[in-house]
């Protein structure tokens, strides 16, 4: 009997976690059992179990993966030429979270995550891991800026970088729990705060 392919346990794997991210946004990871992931994924019980012993592995799985994409891209603008203002950055950001924050979407999860990291420390591990990648590309955005000149040439770059990670996830929960905000408007705001920028 042919061996199974990495590539046909790859695609199971994701199977699973899509089916996971599905529950997980609709009824939180709480309410969620991993019955309903079997029946969510269309699988039984030992083809899940195969690729994730428990449903904190699916969380941990998860709250990982719902950040790569924004990772990719904030690298992807951040190295880019020119470099972007600080409000086309996040407007950038917030467009990308926005895009993928309807009902079953991941970034649903990530408020979820946080609150679990708090409770649960496997998760913490998960969730910490994932906010330090991305404080480390506000690090690296930072350094650049500074590098522009858009910073004085003493900025404490870990007090600049903590402070503006701070907007992507205020923006996230007023998307997803007020609904009244938009990329542009965040972007508006950013302006009037941040007026610096290349020299003209």
């Amino acid at each position: 009997m042919p061996r199974v392919s990495e590539e046909h346990l790859e695609r199971r794997r994701q199977q699973i976690l899509d089916a996971a991210r599905r529950c997980f946004a609709r009824k939180g990871f709480h309410e969620t059992s991993m019955q309903d992931v079997f029946a969510e994924s269309g699988l039984s019980a030992g083809a899940v179990y195969r690729y994730f012993n428990s449903k904190d592995d699916l969380i941990g799985a998860l709250a990982s993966q719902t950040t790569v994409t924004l990772r990719a891209l904030m690298t992807e603008l951040i190295r880019s030429e020119p470099l972007p203002t600080p409000d086309v950055l996040v407007a950038a950001l917030a467009e990308h979270v926005t895009a993928r924050s309807g009902p079953d979407d991941p970034v649903r999860l990530v408020p979820q995550a946080w609150a679990l990291a708090l409770v649960h420390p496997d998760a913490a591990e998960y969730v910490k891991e994932a906010i330090l990648a991305i404080r480390n590309c506000w690090y690296e955005y930072t350094e650049r800026m500074r590098d522009a000149g858009w910073l004085p040439a003493d900025a404490d770059i870990h007090a600049v970088a903590t402070a503006i990670m701070g907007v992507i996830p205020g923006f996230m929960l007023q998307h997803l729990i007020i609904g009244d905000i938009d990329p542009q408007t965040l972007a508006r705001g950013l302006r009037t705060l941040l007026p610096y920028g290349p020299a003209t």
